[in-house]
């Protein structure tokens, strides 16, 4: 009974905490070709009380040309145009079916590189670039090593400074990303309620949006821990109080054998003298035995459950060190990324102060007779057309666009 109940509330626990990592978005990523995706595949064995991992099915897997994904015992399915959820709810039902589970495995489906994109024109090296969150215009054309290379001395400078500047803009978002991530995993380490995340990722739209994403994360975990222990501590409950039961059904079995044995003492004399028949006796010896049977049984039970209320105050343990570990190698992960990013922030920003020292002019202008003007576009695949739209810097890029950069060449006086 108690194993029972520890299962549902166990897998109760996994759910919430499962619906609590989902961060909120208003519009969930749709897949398309060259998208790679990590699929894992876990079935819970109710009849075991155990886990059971699917290694056949788990693994990386590319959505195709055709815009299928083939995976084994489930075939080939379409991913163009559908969500990771919709991809992990088809899997667990295909796999439900085809083997006739009880149970239905519980399948990840997560986003592991998304498709790339494209860079063309007048940047250094053109071609096939992953993907990153927040990638804008300007910092995908970073990617690209900045723009051409010209033989004019003030087109060099302005592409070092626009190479240095993307360069600078990435690894600040990146910082800006970690600043708040280690702000909360500080706060979890302490116990604290409120994350005191650092001012100037409160002054800029990019980090109030990385605070209420850390907030809610923190807080999703701190649920998912707090439903786990109370899990444990219900099952410890039930097993306490199924100890003192068989404890006092001990006790009402003792004393029940004390009262067949002074029985038995009061007619044992009788018995030897013939005035009891030994029927009798041999039926109070009978009672007597099947008495011990059951307490030893009870005793047994009680010693079991026991065991059970000390695994589960370890496991609890168990659960809170692991987190509290988990912490602490992903602070001193941030801590040290912070650093290398610190120096790389510090290096482009020099080069930028050095581009502007030797011509500010140069660096510092966007169009005019006295610079090329620079021009940028995206070519994006809505549905089944190809639209291409005028862009700036710092036009958001999706997966699987095309950037066309392109420079006029300076007008002649």
């Amino acid at each position: 009974m108690g194993r029972s109940l520890f299962t549902s509330a166990v897998a109760f626990a996994v759910m919430l905490s499962a619906l609590a990592a989902v961060p909120a978005q208003s519009e969930e990523y749709r897949l398309g070709t060259m998208d790679k995706l990590r699929i894992r595949v876990v079935e819970w064995q109710t009849a075991e009380g155990a886990v059971r991992d699917w290694p056949t099915i788990s693994g990386d897997y590319t959505v195709g040309p055709s815009g299928n994904i083939s995976l084994p015992f489930v075939g080939e399915m379409p991913a163009n145009g559908k969500t990771t959820s919709e991809i992990a709810d088809v899997i667990s039902e295909e796999l439900q079916q085809k083997f006739g589970l009880l149970d239905r495995p519980d399948t990840s489906v997560e986003l592991a590189e998304f498709r790339p994109v494209f860079i063309s024109g007048d940047v250094q090296t053109p071609g096939k670039y992953p993907y990153a969150p927040d990638l804008t215009v300007l910092k995908a054309v970073s990617l690209a090593g900045g723009m051409r290379r010209a033989a004019d001395a003030g087109q060099r400078i302005e592409r070092d400074f626009i190479n240095a500047r993307g360069n600078y803009d990435v690894f600040v978002s990146e910082r800006s990303g970690l600043l708040a991530k280690r702000a909360r995993l500080i706060a979890e380490a302490a116990g604290q309620e409120e994350i005191e995340f650092p001012k100037e990722l409160q002054e800029t739209a990019e980090g109030r949006k990385l605070i209420a994403d850390e907030t809610a994360f923190k807080a999703a975990r701190e649920t998912r821990l707090r439903v786990q222990l109370s899990a444990i501590e219900d099952l410890k409950s039930l097993l306490q109080n199924e100890v003192a039961s068989l404890e006092k059904k001990i006790a009402s079995q003792n004393r029940q054998m004390e009262l067949s044995r002074n029985e038995l003492k009061g007619i044992g004399n009788l018995a030897d003298q013939g005035l009891v028949v030994n029927a009798r006796v041999l039926s109070i010896e009978r009672a007597i035995a099947e008495l011990e049977g059951k307490v030893l049984d009870m005793e047994t039970a009680a010693l079991r459950a026991k065991q059970d209320i000390s695994k589960a105050t370890q496991d609890a343990t168990t659960l809170q060190n692991d987190r509290d570990a988990e912490i602490a190698q992903e602070r001193q992960a941030a801590e040290a990324e912070i650093e290398k990013l610190n120096l790389k922030i510090a290096m482009y920003r020099d080069l930028m102060a050095e581009a502007m020292a030797q011509d500010p002019q140069a660096a510092l202008s966007t169009g005019g007779d006295a610079s090329p003007a620079i021009s940028f576009s995206i070519v994006r695949e809505e549905g089944e057309k190809t639209k291409e739209m005028a862009a700036d810097e710092n036009t958001p890029v999706l997966p699987g666009d095309v950037i066309k950069v392109g420079i006029a060449p300076v007008p002649a006086n």
